[in-house]
């Protein structure tokens, strides 16, 4: 049996539009009845099927698009939230707001339910499942089928499509250096597992920076936290069984819960131990002592996620519009507070 081929292959394959192959497998009378035929014969020959994402993409605009989020509890996606429906409304769109949960199964679901016809496009943080996974077909099936979709943070080179991010490499290798400048030789790491990218990336930085000082990368002084319910224990395990300098955090529940701790078991913040965390949300600013953070600007890669996916949807270029695709990236700084001062 012949492998089923999109709409987007038979364009390419044809040489013509998205456009003009959907309205010849309708029959169009727009579209020359030879290349009606053309289009017909090679979409039967190659077994092609129209499905329910197709229904909604070239034949009605809602001017609604959907952001897919993760989670809710770091203060940085509800910045990001921010910052989509600043643009969207300012351009007449509406915003519809999915969470995830960190799971595969609710970020099919989601995407499928919705690009039958009740949005335009999908910005989107990929959850910690389906980075495990590496499962991308449900984004793919949308993409070919002419749907745009904007990724943010966690991304995957695996998916072509535009991309909002910020070198999370570069800011762990600046935190960590910032550290070490202050004289700091034992600096833990409390991080994610490496399948989730940003984590993956920041602990690449983290790691860069200890050898570009001729430190000791020590395994032991590297937490990987999976679960991020019930890691609590595995923070103090740390704190307790080394006599660290210095934590970076890459995000900041993983930094106030570090400072909690370490206030738990007579630690002084910034005196014995100095934290740096990763984000810069409400937790940063008004924790006891206050957190030193790279601070990430979600409101700033909202706005321009959102930016990127409206122009794509009002381009009437489409040949480009599925053909090029862009990566932008949004510059982080450090912001020091009490807790490494």
């Amino acid at each position: 049996m012949r492998k089923k081929v999109t709409l987007k292959q038979i364009a390419k394959e044809l040489d013509v539009s998205i456009s003009t192959v959907s309205k010849s497998l309708k029959n169009s009378l727009e579209i020359s009845e030879d290349t009606r035929q053309k289009v017909q014969a090679f979409a039967k020959l190659y077994n092609y099927k129209p499905n329910n994402i197709a229904l909604s993409l070239k034949n009605k605009k809602t001017k609604t698009i959907c952001i897919i989020i993760p989670e809710i509890i770091h203060h940085f996606f509800a910045t990001v939230i921010s910052g989509v429906e600043n643009v969207a409304n300012e351009n007449g769109y509406n915003v519809l707001v999915c969470l995830s949960d960190e799971s595969f199964d609710k970020e099919v679901i989601n995407m499928e339910m919705l690009a039958n016809g009740s949005i335009d496009g999908f910005i989107m943080s990929l959850s910690k499942e389906t980075q495990q996974k590496k499962d991308f077909h449900h984004i793919v099936e949308v993409i070919n089928q002419g749907m745009p979709v904007v990724m943010f943070d966690r991304v995957t080179n695996d998916i072509l499509c535009d991309k909002v991010i910020i070198d999370d490499n570069l800011a762990a290798f600046s935190a960590t250096q910032f550290l070490i400048d202050k004289g700091f030789k034992k600096i833990a790491l409390i991080t994610t597992v490496d399948y989730v990218s940003v984590g993956k990336l920041r602990t690449e930085g983290y790691i860069k920076a200890l050898k570009s000082n001729d430190l000791k990368v020590d395994e032991n002084l590297i937490l990987k936290i999976e679960d991020t319910e019930n890691f609590e224990e595995a923070i103090e395990n740390l704190l307790i069984n080394n006599k660290l300098e210095a934590i970076f955090a890459v995000n900041e529940l993983f930094a106030v819960t570090a400072i909690k701790l370490a206030r738990k078991h007579n630690i002084k913040v910034p005196e014995e131990l100095s934290i740096i965390g990763f984000t810069d949300g409400i937790i940063s600013k008004y924790s006891t002592p206050s957190i030193s953070t790279v601070s990430q600007n979600g409101i700033k890669m909202g706005g321009k996620a959102a930016k990127m996916l409206i122009e794509r949807l009002e381009s009437e270029e489409e040949e480009q519009q599925d053909e090029q695709y862009s990566t932008e990236v949004i510059e982080t700084e450090l912001v020091e507070r009490e807790s490494t001062i």
